[in-house]
């Protein structure tokens, strides 16, 4: 075979393998199918839940301040002299039994002036009774003088009868002043007391009116707590929201000695106006003997104050993240997995919860995580906080 055909062979050759790349690509494109377009699926949220719980609830209204003594007074003398006593107890947070003697001025011129006071008296007497004698005498020389006549008062010695009888009342009222003033110099405690500081020294010289010792009442203490006005109506506060002298129960927690301790009292009364930069209430709460445990409610120390108000029936608490815009709160329907919106009737909020009176029913899932976007019906998964399957 010559070379041309060799060559023209090859050609030949290469336009059939060439012919049929194409016509094969050309097979391939017809019969290849186009992709279904499908739209994606949203993904189903998952929230929280909570289920609920109704019934009889009290309302407990929180507040918190610094207690302080119902009663806090200077001890003064009210007669001068050298200090003779004091009591052992007369010390920084000593304490006092009601009339327990707290410290003696000298009374020695006080009793002498008892003494003096005493003998002025008799003196009186005497002169009272020797007056008496001569007016007798007088009226009788009158009589025989001058019979069926009475006397004038100047010979019946009128003027010097009520002179002595003035002088003696005179003389009483100094045996009585006299003895007043020896008593003052026992000066003894006005009331059950603990003392706050002492100002004063053995052998010292005191002054009437001179600050002794600064002292408080522990017969009850007094807690101060800002209330605003709306938390006014759930308890019953003495001379605003009640008539009666006493008002609601109250617990007072406080920490002392490394513990929690608790104190009962009740609420006594609101302060006389309202401050003017909060606008609140400032609610007192009594305590009675704060003294009486061990450790005390003592004066300055900073406690909780948890007032017992009203009961509602059928009130249920959830979270302050699930009450939503206009009084709304989110509601599973576990059957279905669907969101719904639930109008409820709100009683009060505090950092404890929202206290909810009307509008939720027990064993209802209320959501309590938020969602970017929400619409009434939606399909949801749900997940109670207590743990449990995913649905």
């Amino acid at each position: 075979m010559s070379r041309s055909k060799r060559i023209l062979i090859q050609v030949l050759i290469a336009i059939i393998i060439v012919a049929a790349g194409v016509f094969g690509f050309k097979a391939l494109k017809a019969g290849r199918q186009a992709p279904r377009q499908e739209m994606p699926t949203a993904p189903v949220p998952l929230v929280r839940t909570v289920s609920v719980t109704t019934g009889p609830m009290e309302i407990i209204v929180t507040g918190y301040g610094t207690v302080r003594p119902v009663m806090e007074i200077q001890l003064v003398p009210q007669v001068g002299g050298k200090v003779t006593m004091i009591s052992p107890s007369l010390v920084d947070g000593g304490t006092f039994a009601k009339d327990e003697l707290m410290l003696v001025v000298d009374p020695a011129d006080y009793e002498i002036a008892v003494i003096l006071a005493e003998a002025r008296i008799k003196e009186a007497e005497s002169q009272l009774e020797m007056i008496r004698e001569d007016a007798a005498a007088s009226r009788e020389e009158w009589h025989r003088l001058n019979p069926g006549e009475e006397p004038p008062p100047l010979v019946a010695k009128e003027p010097q009868l009520a002179a002595a009888l003035a002088r003696l009342e005179a003389e009483k009222a100094n045996l009585t002043d006299a003895r007043l003033k020896l008593a003052r110099t026992r000066l003894k405690a006005p009331f059950a007391c603990r003392v706050v500081a002492r100002q004063v020294g053995y052998g010292q010289f005191v002054v009437p009116g001179q600050p002794l010792a600064t002292l408080y009442a522990t017969d009850a203490a007094e807690i101060v707590i800002p209330l605003e006005d709306r938390d006014l109506a759930w308890f019953d506060l003495p001379g605003y929201t009640t008539n009666k002298a006493v008002g609601s129960p109250a617990e007072v927690r406080a920490e002392a000695s490394g513990r929690e301790m608790i104190w009962q009292g009740r609420v006594a009364r609101s302060e006389g106006r309202i401050d003017d930069r909060t606008r609140m209430h400032r609610v007192v709460v009594r305590v009675a003997n704060p003294y009486d445990a061990i450790p005390p409610l003592a004066a300055g120390q900073f406690g909780e104050v948890r007032i017992k108000g009203r009961v509602l029936d059928g009130a249920a608490v959830i979270p302050r993240t699930a009450l939503h815009a206009d009084d709304t709160v989110w509601v599973v329907d576990p059957e279905k997995d669907r969101l719904m919106f639930r109008k409820v009737t709100v009683s009060r909020a505090n950092d404890g919860g929202v206290t909810i009176a009307g509008g939720l029913l027990d064993g209802d899932l209320v959501v309590i995580s938020p969602l970017k976007v929400v619409t009434d019906g939606m399909q949801i998964r749900h997940l109670p906080v207590n743990g449990g399957e995913i649905r």
